[in-house]
């Protein structure tokens, strides 16, 4: 079966569409006008027919929905079983069309090969604008058409490409594409398959690209490896507006590297964190970037294991911020109280704009069961502080000193005391020394409640002690790991000075590659704790060659020597927007000479002389050691002499 070319088609569509003009002089105007819809028409069968002629030169059955809408300016096609050929004859009538600006695909399977038609259609078709190729098992075959497109394309603006099964490798090519093409403002991967990676990638993507202003990316596997990259390259995104990342398992680690972007980030206007897994700890990290932003105006957080508390951080936050642009929150899952609706109703007082969409007021649910004390640590508390023993107390009922009472004489001698236990907690006591229901009280288990308490509260002590050494830890390394990301998908000659502040633009375009990021979270996410931040700071320093050999020999990953910077935090909020800082966190002055030294510079020259200093000690302990050993060896001659003397 011979096949068409695009060339050959549109050559002859353009045979087709010259139609037989009238040599008449006449000038009237309702001439002119028939004769321009005598040429609308002529075209429009001239694309029906080719198409026609198309689809039986594949073999396909073609879509009268296509030939009867030519002159609409939306093409809704999904739900129609095109398959590749179809697709096929579809691209090759599309190639000459001048109406059509949105094409909607969704739901065609037209995998890979069709995905290669619509390219070869696209570099001729200069009209199409918004392409929907939703669920049609593109996979990674199709992704790398797609990207071809996405490059060869003039007039795409917007593209849809969700439930492809796209996976991490695939997101490279979007990268790849997406940092030189400035004409797409719309992209949409949800429902792909992008797992930490792939957010490597997309990070990368929008720290290059410059136009995009609309990214979806639900349903996707990114987590907390994925989510730290990708906020790295949205700290320093510059045209990005509206961002959706609901159901990506971001985690409070993905929290706290959002509320570090969002510190920086002044574009951004509406964000999705629906249904991430975050709880109150995470909202309360997220929010510590949210009093520095100023442009962000609609925030969802449905669907998390949030809680009241979550909720009042974040009215909070508005009411405490001047500044900020919140308009909208969603928390519609959240059972609020009164608290929560008294702080909301002062907060819109000061800022009459803001919507809070909550799930009712339920302030039981909120609030936690009040913890109950245990009566034993209450009677042995009133024992030490009355400096009492157990038989002393119960002297009167237990006057053979057996330490064993019956229960009501027990019941009635509490009682009648002052110890401050109430009647439930009398019942309680009375099980608790009558497990076996005896009738009789055995109290000398209250003999050695105080050990064991004591025990007990050591073992808590202990535990609450290391979990929050653990969190810490955690958190620092969380924020070591993003900061080492941005520093990755950042230009060397431009970085963010300050929160809301403009960064510096390069001279030209720099594009990024993909081994800094595929490589720091091998190093950082170690679960070792020498990569907190304290430790970080005075460990790892280059230093300089001394004596024309090198003491330490640094690897050759741009993302290794920016982690082993001992400034990495430079770029805090809280620092004063001074001088332009690099990617690793040097201040650049053009007033200061090549003769003056930098940071670094001052730290290697310190580090130089601790190396000096440390020669001196080993020498001192040497001498010690050598006189330890004299002294050995005269005591030796002392006790020798006096034998030799007798």
């Amino acid at each position: 079966m011979s096949t068409f070319s695009f060339e050959m088609l549109s050559l002859k569509d353009d045979g087709c569409l010259s139609p037989v003009q009238n040599q008449d002089s006449e000038d009237e105007f309702d001439k002119d006008l028939e004769s321009d819809d005598k040429k609308k028409k002529n075209k429009e069968m001239s694309i029906a027919e080719l198409y026609m002629q198309a689809c039986k030169l594949v073999g396909v059955v073609p879509v009268s929905y296509f030939i009867r809408n030519l002159e609409s300016p939306t093409m809704t096609l999904t739900h129609h079983g095109l398959g590749p050929l179809g697709c096929k004859a579809l691209a090759i009538a599309l190639v000459a069309d001048m109406h059509i600006n949105t094409l909607e695909l969704a739901d065609n399977h037209i995998q890979a090969e069709g995905a290669k038609y619509l390219m070869e259609m696209m570099r001729a078709n200069l009209t199409i604008q918004h392409l929907d190729l939703s669920n049609n098992h593109l996979k990674s075959a199709g992704a790398e058409h797609v990207s071809k497109m996405l490059l060869g394309s003039i007039s795409l603006k917007s593209i849809k490409l969700s439930g492809n099964k796209f996976i991490d490798d695939d997101a490279k090519h979007f990268a790849d594409a997406l940092s030189t093409n400035t004409r797409i403002k719309e992209l949409d991967l949800s429902h792909n398959e992008f797992c930490g990676k792939g957010g490597e990638y997309l990070g990368q993507l929008l720290a290059n690209n410059e136009s995009l202003e609309a990214l979806d990316l639900s349903w996707n596997y990114m987590r907390m490896k994925g989510s730290v990259a990708f906020c790295a390259g949205l700290k320093v995104n510059m045209m990005l507006k509206h961002l959706d990342l609901s159901c990506n398992g971001f985690g409070n680690e993905g929290a706290l590297a959002m509320g570090e972007a969002l510190k920086f980030n002044n574009t951004l206007v509406h964000l999705n964190l629906n249904n991430n897994r975050l709880t109150n700890e995470g909202v309360s990290m997220l929010c510590r970037g949210l009093e520095y932003n100023d442009t962000l105006r609609t925030l969802l957080l449905a669907y998390n294991s949030l809680t009241v508390e979550g909720a009042l951080a974040l009215v909070n936050v508005v009411k405490n911020t001047p500044k900020t642009a919140l308009e909208e929150i969603n928390i519609c899952n959240v059972l609020v109280n009164e608290n929560f609706m008294n702080l909301l109703e002062v907060t819109c007082q000061e800022h009459p704009g803001l919507d809070v969409q909550y799930g009712g007021v339920g302030g039981f649910i909120a609030k936690k069961p009040p913890k109950r004390v245990d009566p034993m640590k209450i009677i042995q508390d009133y024992l030490d502080n009355r400096k009492l023993r157990l038989w002393d107390f119960f002297r009167n009922i237990d006057k053979d000193g057996t330490m064993r009472v019956p229960v009501a004489d027990f019941r009635k001698a509490v009682q009648q005391s002052s110890i401050p236990l109430d009647r439930y907690q009398i019942e309680e006591l009375i099980q608790r020394l009558d497990r076996d229901r005896t009738g009789i009280v055995d109290y000398r288990g209250l003999a050695d409640t105080r050990k064991q308490m004591m025990k007990d509260h050591r073992r808590q002590l202990r535990k609450f002690e290391s979990r929050q050494k653990k969190e810490k830890q955690k958190s620092d390394r969380i924020l070591k790991t993003f900061q080492t990301a941005v520093e990755a998908v950042t230009p060397g000659s431009s970085m963010v000075i300050s929160p809301g502040a403009a960064k510096e633009e390069s001279s030209g375009p720099q594009p990024f590659s993909a081994t800094p990021l595929s490589s720091w979270h091998h190093i950082v996410m170690s679960n070792s704790s020498r990569y907190s931040v304290t430790n970080l700071s005075s460990e790892h320093i280059h230093l300089p060659m001394l004596g024309g050999t090198s003491l330490y020999r640094p690897t050759s990953s741009p993302a290794i020597r920016s982690y082993s910077q001992p400034n990495l935090l430079a770029d805090s909020p809280r620092s004063a927007p001074g001088n332009p800082i690099s990617a690793q966190g040097i201040r650049s002055d053009p007033e200061i000479g090549h003769s003056k030294l930098s940071p670094t510079h001052n730290i290697l020259t310190r580090s130089r002389s601790a190396l000096h200093a440390k020669q001196p000690e080993g020498k001192v302990k040497t001498k010690k050691v050598k006189k330890k050993k004299t002294k050995k060896n005269a005591n030796k001659d002392s006790k020798n002499n006096p034998k030799t003397g007798k």
